[in-house]
């Protein structure tokens, strides 16, 4: 699922949506029959979501969609694949950036690359890419650390649209200036500009930088394991999961990272509560990047 990167506990949708009436039996039924239609009809799972924002999500839909309950926006769901497609991508906005957190990064080159470069062949998983941001800046890392060309990067999203984007690897311009301040402040060596070329309003990343990503649709919540990984990127998304959706999460990612394999994880979450907490050594707690032991 992409997911996926998901970032902070509220969004642009959230901050966006009218006041929604409070909670009630009623709603949380709608809300229930809603989740459980969309699993059933479309394969797409959000039944193990943390319902705050999730409901704040449905209610930002109900509202785009023209309706005036929750209900009401199942019908059109379940009848309108395109109304069944805005929705999914309203349950998964990206917000993401290129190095985002650059001491993460940081962190990244001086405590993961070295033991990468000791393997013959590196396989990266970033689950819940989004638009695929982050995909680019571990490219750019890894070709400045003389890395890229043994490597292969998955990029993982529930989110088809998203993915596409990330395919394209066209951004806005008005982005670059922060993206060149984070790319900086996470250790590059280089000119940013050189990854890029400007034309009108947006940029298009260099192709080279293409060339070992692989994108692929996955959901978290439903899709099994299709490799075995040396590093995965799951950054602020199982923060938007219970407690039973992240422990299936972090099954999927045990069985899916090598011995020593490497899980990086975003700052406002953890490997501890977790059912898979003592299979993993701290390589930096601060950065939450994590080594498997067992």
């Amino acid at each position: 699922m992409t997911t996926s990167d998901f970032s902070e506990l509220t969004d642009f949708a959230d901050q966006e949506s009218p006041v929604q009436p409070p909670e009630s039996e009623r709603e949380l039924l709608e809300i229930e029959l809603l989740l459980e239609g969309v699993h059933r009809l479309y394969g797409y799972d959000f039944r193990n979501y943390a319902l705050p924002s999730l409901r704040r999500r449905i209610w930002h839909q109900v509202h785009a969609e023209q309706v005036t309950t929750i209900s009401g926006l199942q019908e059109k769901v379940l009848h309108d694949r395109a109304c069944f497609e805005r929705l999914v991508f309203s349950l998964s906005i990206p917000v993401t950036e290129m190095f985002r957190d650059p001491p993460l990064f940081r962190a990244f080159r001086e405590k993961v690359v070295p033991m990468l470069r000791t393997y013959p062949y590196i396989r990266i998983w970033h689950a819940g890419c989004s638009t695929g941001e982050e995909v680019y800046s571990m490219a750019i890392l890894l070709h400045e650390e003389g890395l890229y060309d043994k490597a292969r990067i998955y990029a993982t999203d529930m989110n088809g649209r998203s993915l596409q984007v990330a395919k394209e690897g066209v951004f806005g311009i008005q982005k670059m200036k922060q993206y060149t301040k984070n790319y900086q402040e996470a250790g590059g060596t280089r000119s940013f500009s050189e990854y890029y070329t400007a034309k009108y309003n947006s940029v298009i990343f260099q192709p080279f930088l293409r060339k070992n990503m692989i994108f692929a649709e996955h959901n978290l919540a439903t899709d099994q394991s299709f490799n075995e990984f040396n590093v995965i990127f799951c950054r602020n998304v199982m923060i938007y999961f219970d407690e039973t959706l992240r422990n299936r999460v972090h099954s999927l990612f045990h069985e899916s990272l090598s011995h020593f394999g490497v899980l990086v994880l975003g700052a406002k979450e953890s490997i501890h509560f977790t059912d898979y907490s003592d299979c993993y050594e701290p390589l930096d707690r601060v950065e939450k990047i994590y080594r498997k032991i067992k």
